[in-house]
């Protein structure tokens, strides 16, 4: 069950007496809402909310109330190490904090298995810890930041990288033309075929590749790569080839670098002809 509390709650009395066997308590009239302050129990069982019965008595009881309709409870009895008692009407019910509220605090934060947190405006993330053998720490930084996922798209700043492992995603083209988008970057684009083939570079207002990106091209095929840009008098593409905006491959298996230098300029390195 979930656990409810309130800083509010007033404290009231029975409207009758039970028996050590009730399984509802019915409080004075028009008291049930101030008792339960502001805390709303959902159905079916499933939240509790703690108080005592006769309490700083001898006859003190503490019970779960699990349901309220009105000034009637739903109650399991014999809680945090009391019993089951009778007690007359007009006895106190007051809301209290237990031993048995404390363990359950204490077992849920060492250790715990996860963690929810309420979004600022909606939904929820949960901290979720891997199985592990032993003990790990995770260290948080001592600054106001965001956090970086493994999937994520991320700047990094001010990072060394040690021993790095990295690899490269492909794009196999197999026809004879074939205009670069968004997700060729940092890619190797392969060019395979008999006929010559045209690769064409797409304006910035078309795909809006960052600056600073870089598209690789290698011509696995017989046909020579040439690559150009869709609109020549929108983008720009320089080159130290024989034609300079429109460089070749220099032979199969030549690769070569597609470098964007600002809003619609790219200069094309590598083995050209």
């Amino acid at each position: 069950m979930t656990r409810k509390f309130s800083s509010i709650s007033v404290e009231t009395t029975l409207a009758s007496g039970i028996s050590n066997s009730a399984t509802t308590m019915t409080v004075a009239t028009g008291t049930g809402s101030a008792l339960m302050g502001g805390v709303t129990l959902a159905g079916g069982n499933v939240d509790q909310f703690t108080v005592a019965l006769d309490p700083d008595t001898n006859n003190e009881e503490i019970v779960f109330i699990t349901a309220v309709s009105s000034d009637t409870f739903t109650i399991v009895r014999g809680r945090a190490g009391s019993s089951a008692i009778s007690h007359s009407g007009g006895a106190t019910v007051k809301h209290v904090l237990t031993s048995d509220d404390l363990n359950a605090f204490t077992t849920a934060i060492s250790p715990v298995t996860s963690v929810g947190f309420a979004g600022s405006t909606s939904g929820t993330t949960t901290v979720q810890a891997t199985a592990v053998a032993g003990t790990t720490t995770l260290t948080l930084p001592a600054a106001t930041d965001t956090v970086v996922a493994r999937t994520t798209t991320d700047t990094l700043t001010n990072k060394t990288l040690t021993t790095p492992v990295s690899t490269i995603a492909f794009n196999a083209q197999t026809g004879t033309t074939y205009t670069l988008v968004l997700a060729d970057a940092s890619k190797l684009v392969t060019c395979s075929n008999a006929a010559a083939i045209a690769v064409s570079i797409p304006t910035n207002a078309t795909a809006a590749f960052a600056t600073g990106t870089i598209i690789n091209i290698q011509q696995i095929g017989a046909g020579q790569v040439t690559v150009s840009a869709t609109t020549p008098g929108t983008t720009t593409v320089t080159s130290a080839g024989a034609t300079t905006a429109s460089p070749k491959t220099r032979a199969q298996y030549s690769a070569i670098s597609c470098i964007k230098t600002g809003t619609d300029t790219w200069t094309v390195v590598g083995d050209l002809s």
